[in-house]
């Protein structure tokens, strides 16, 4: 496993983060296909195992399920000092008011419960799932730099939001002494590149690291192009991401993965991995395979008329993943 910093960080960081939204309990939140623990707790061993020491998770994956299951696996197989636990907040986690957002009672509220569903005294990186626009940034940076003053996270992130949100709130951490962010966690793979025009040249200026989710586009690159999975099926919000112009950039993975001899998974993390600025892909596994895919793309190298025949196809469309 390689490892690199995050971002302008210090903080060591393998090249794959694990994204543990795939487990849960099924019957708890809005994602059925979800892995309960007994089913979990082997995938995030063989990761552990394979070097990755990066995981992510959310306080509202599987209502806060996610975060439970991930926290005793992690705690059975691994020292904590070398893992690296990040989660997020923003989405409503029960009814009735100030059970979502990002005010300074949500923030100081949610990172309790984290804690205590993951089981662990501080989480590495706290990030803000998305952005609030019913609350001022100036309280939800300051309240987040309290969270690290209190030693209950070490770093902050943020995830999908517009490059001139980003570009504020870094700015008023700044501007009052507060912690700013270390990561941007957005939408990025072979099906979906509009954060090349903006968020990802201010990162690389910022010193900001880049951990994409969905680098696989919600699996649709790792199959046929029309093909379900289960977990497709009932992704309601993976089916307003792509669209029928993806096809040829699916038909282009498959094509070089034959010529390889290697899986499609691995040509779409190889592209993803080897952007600029890129720090670790968020990836996600619901079967041993796909822990071993995401190491061995770290290992293939893509040749320039290879990566040409994958971004030839694609075209601009509207920003997409910020909902």
């Amino acid at each position: 496993m390689e490892y690199v910093k995050l971002g302008s960080t210090g903080l060591d960081v393998s090249r794959i983060c694990l994204g543990c939204m795939s487990y849960g309990v099924p019957e708890r939140g809005s994602h059925p296909w979800t892995l309960p623990e007994d089913a979990a707790r082997p995938l995030i061993r063989r990761a552990v195992e394979a070097g990755i020491n990066f995981f992510d998770t959310a306080n509202i994956y599987s209502d806060g399920t996610s975060e439970e299951i991930v926290g005793r696996a992690l705690a059975d197989f691994a020292r904590r000092d070398e893992i690296v636990i990040a989660t997020k907040l923003n989405g409503r986690m029960r009814p009735g008011p100030n059970a979502a957002g990002l005010s300074r009672k949500a923030v100081l509220t949610e990172i309790d419960n984290s804690l205590r569903r993951l089981g662990t005294d501080y989480v590495d990186l706290y990030q803000i799932h998305r952005w609030d626009t019913a609350t001022p940034i100036e309280e939800t940076m300051e309240a987040l730099h309290d969270v690290v003053k209190a030693g209950k996270a070490r770093y902050i992130g943020a995830s999908s939001m517009y490059a001139w949100q980003f570009a504020k709130a870094q700015y008023t951490a700044e501007r009052h002494g507060w912690t700013r962010f270390v990561s941007m966690q957005n939408h990025l793979n072979l099906l979906y590149r509009e954060e090349e025009r903006e968020m990802l040249p201010l990162c690389a200026d910022q010193g900001v690291g880049v951990i994409p989710w969905s680098p696989l586009a919600r699996g649709r690159l790792t199959r046929d192009w029309g093909a379900d999975s289960a977990r497709s099926e009932t992704d309601e919000f993976g089916k307003t991401l792509y669209g029928e112009a993806d096809r040829p950039i699916v038909e282009a993975v498959a094509e070089i993965a034959g010529e390889r001899g290697v899986s499609r998974a691995q040509v779409a993390l190889a592209w993803i991995a080897s952007r600029p600025g890129v720090t670790a892909p968020i990836v996600g596994a619901g079967k041993p395979v796909h822990v071993d895919d995401a190491v061995a793309a770290l290992s293939l190298t893509l040749t320039a008329a290879e990566v040409d025949r994958l971004e030839r196809p694609y075209t601009p469309r509207p920003v997409a993943g910020f909902a």
